[in-house]
């Protein structure tokens, strides 16, 4: 299998979980190696969780089946581009691609639009869309400070 397919199959999954409008037209695949190594599909509705896209349920199943907090070899298949949260996570988990089929703009004509997300990233006024204050706390930095110290932490 290549691309086409594994991307077919992020398609495939978007269609199939959104049929009965339960959830939201996303799928995702990770593969490995030519590998499927996890499916995710939107979840937000279903399982009340703002943050179950599809691309996230991938990663947390493809963490889950690696046993691993890292997915690096890994490429990421979208039925759609990624949103910022979902985008940050495929960072995090330091997926090496990206490939997806639907772009945001699409995704926006379906109502999903994240434009005001992307606006305010690349602004870099995060406050545009949630109030945010910075409360200074020294219990907050000693906790990084013991972070740094503890010799048996796992850096991620």
């Amino acid at each position: 299998m290549g691309d086409r397919e594994f991307l077919e199959r992020a398609v495939a999954l978007a269609a199939e979980h959104s049929a009965d409008g339960d959830c939201g037209p996303f799928g995702a695949v990770l593969v490995k190696d030519g590998r499927i190594i996890a499916e995710g599909w939107n979840r937000v509705v279903s399982g009340q969780d703002p943050t179950a896209h599809a691309e996230v349920t991938a990663i947390r199943a493809a963490c889950e089946a690696l046993d691993t907090h890292e997915l690096k070899g890994c490429t990421l298949y979208s039925s759609c581009e990624p949103c910022p949260m979902c985008f940050s996570a495929a960072v995090w988990a330091r997926v090496d691609r990206i490939v997806y089929a639907e772009t945001r703009e699409g995704a926006a004509r379906a109502g999903f639009d994240d434009d005001r997300l992307y606006r305010a990233l690349q602004d870099c006024e995060p406050g545009r869309l949630v109030r945010m204050e910075h409360l200074p706390l020294a219990s907050a930095t000693r906790v990084f400070d013991r972070w740094l110290e503890n010799d048996e932490r796992i850096d991620y």
